[in-house]
């Protein structure tokens, strides 16, 4: 039986969870000749971050799935935000549409009248705090790019994710591991580090950037 998504995630119990998803009938749609599907999820995970109240605490595409690994910052982040704030985080996923559906710039004024409207500001900001809008943004444009180069139509992702709740910092540090590491069991790279798109791959970029990794 389904269980709903709201008895899953309860940010009293924790704000961390495992999320998988995988591709329809797991089929290798990232794998050979597509790999650069992993690096539109990879950018599409960077950019969702920087808009939902949503922190990424580990990450890796696969052929066929991808693990992420989330912290939902939830109510007390997005009461933070400003009602324009709000609006333009929302602006950014959805923007105005003018004729035949084409994205508009987000304006001061369209910026106004949904910052006019309470009720539209109240659902929006918990909309920005939840899993499961998270991963309708993160899943769904993807999905739309891939069908458009594949000039097909129908799903690519299955159409629930799995949200593992994580109750401790043990457990929380062993899937962050499970998860860098996936890729690299799978045989894909020579190093955990140099496994792509995976966040240990990331860190250890960023700290031979800050010139705070050395090798052995």
């Amino acid at each position: 039986m389904t269980v709903p998504r709201s008895v899953l995630v309860d940010l009293e119990v924790t704000p961390y969870y495992h999320c998988i998803s995988r591709c329809v009938r797991r089929a290798q749609l990232c794998g050979e000749g597509f790999e650069h599907r992993k690096a539109w999820l990879e950018t599409r995970v960077e950019e969702l971050a920087s808009i939902f109240a949503v922190s990424i605490a580990s990450f890796s595409v696969l052929d066929n799935h991808f693990h992420l690994v989330v912290r939902l910052e939830g109510k007390e982040m997005v009461d933070r935000w400003s009602n324009k704030e709000v609006a333009e985080r929302w602006g950014r996923l959805y923007p105005p549409r003018g004729k035949k559906r084409k994205p508009l710039p987000v304006t001061e004024a369209w910026l106004k009248e949904q910052c006019s409207n309470a009720k539209w500001i109240k659902r929006t900001r918990e909309r920005l705090a939840n899993l499961g809008w998270f991963m309708k943004c993160l899943k769904e444009p993807l999905a739309k790019m891939a069908n458009r180069e594949d000039e097909c139509r129908g799903a690519f992702w299955e159409s629930r994710y799995n949200s593992i709740a994580i109750l401790d910092d043990l457990a929380l540090l062993a899937t962050c591991a499970y998860t860098d590491l996936n890729p690299f069991a799978a045989g894909i790279g020579d190093l955990p580090e140099n496994s792509p798109h995976t966040s240990v791959k990331v860190r250890m970029e960023n700290c031979r950037n800050r010139n705070r990794y050395h090798e052995l």
